[in-house]
């Protein structure tokens, strides 16, 4: 009998610390896990294609770009490390200390607040872009935006160890057992992390996008009540229009979509549920982090350049002298 429950232990010597073993078996556990693996390369595939496309090809180095570039590279650590890291904590016992457990929630904390910090700095981005077009090249430079991105981690680094100041002194504070890696947030930690990353940030965003949608209205109906113009100049004007608007719809497609994503969990912090007790905590994170797969895809299918890039990296057309310097526009 005691080698049979020492057999369900993650650590069989140590009877009385250690913790069992997490149970998934069955053909919806084994679905479960192919699922979610699945996910992870998705993600890791189609950002690692935004991060060479804007990184290699010179025609993409504009300010937008280069936010997208700052989000694909959070998103792309998302596939990479905390897709992976969800699935082994739900079937497998930790195994790496709790030193790495910490170092794991740390980086957690900074991808997702540079994502939400890369999010307001794209809506701010177009903001400019539709209500101040006449100043946006002089504003919104590429060394401005490279500044901003710097920043934006940067503060977000900063800002986490807000959240993992407890465990920093006592690393495996919250942990019931050996083998287990759990997290716990304090109730003041919690309200800033609430009221910094998701109250103020999507009130910004929210504000900013009403404005966009209103100017971009009232061009769009300027633009079409001067569909009859002939000369050069306003035919150039009513393209570039054309240009920031589209951005601007797509962009803004991309924030709904991270709103949709990210609200579950923050509206069920601020409902007062610790995530980590009920059976809502694996749909709501697992939304949270599926966001990073769905940004590229929305690239995929608003943006032509990126299929285009796509092409020329898949096809291993990149490796060909001067390929940087290809028409992807």
């Amino acid at each position: 009998m005691e080698v049979q429950e020492g057999a369900e232990l993650c650590f069989p010597q140590l009877l009385n610390t250690s913790c069992r073993r997490p149970t998934s078996s069955g053909s919806e556990a084994v679905f479960l896990k192919i699922l979610l693996s699945s996910l992870s390369l998705l993600t890791v595939a189609l950002n690692l294609l935004v991060i060479i496309s804007v990184s290699h090809f010179r025609q993409l180095h504009t300010p937008t770009n280069l936010l997208l570039l700052s989000l694909a590279v959070s998103d792309f650590l998302v596939g990479l490390l905390l897709m992976p890291g969800a699935v082994v904590l739900q079937t497998f016992c930790w195994f790496l200390g709790d030193e790495i457990c910490l170092l794991c929630n740390y980086i957690s904390f900074i991808i997702t607040s540079s994502s939400v910090g890369d999010m307001v700095l794209i809506s701010v981005d177009r903001y400019v872009a539709i209500c101040d077009p006449l100043h946006y090249t002089t504003r919104i430079t590429v060394r401005r935006v490279k500044l901003y991105v710097c920043l934006c981690w940067f503060f977000s680094a900063l800002f986490s160890i807000v959240f993992t100041k407890d465990e920093l002194t006592q690393p495996g504070k919250y942990n019931s057992c050996q083998g287990e890696c759990v997290f716990v947030i304090d109730y003041i930690s919690g309200l800033v992390d609430l009221v910094l990353t998701f109250i103020v940030p999507v009130t910004f965003i929210i504000i900013l996008y009403m404005r966009v949608f209103v100017v971009a209205v009232s061009q769009a109906r300027a633009m079409r009540s001067h569909v009859a113009a002939v000369t050069l100049q306003v035919s150039l004007t009513l393209t570039s229009k054309k240009s920031e608007l589209k951005a601007a719809r797509t962009l803004g497609i991309l924030v709904v979509v991270f709103l949709i994503c990210f609200c579950p969990y923050y509206i069920t912090v601020l409902a007062g549920n610790n995530l980590l007790n009920t059976s809502s905590a694996f749909f709501v994170l697992h939304l949270l982090q599926f966001n990073s797969c769905l940004n590229p895809v929305i690239y995929t299918l608003f943006y032509p350049w990126f299929r285009k890039a796509s092409k020329f990296i898949v096809t291993l057309q990149i490796l060909q002298p001067g390929s940087c310097d290809a028409n992807i526009l």
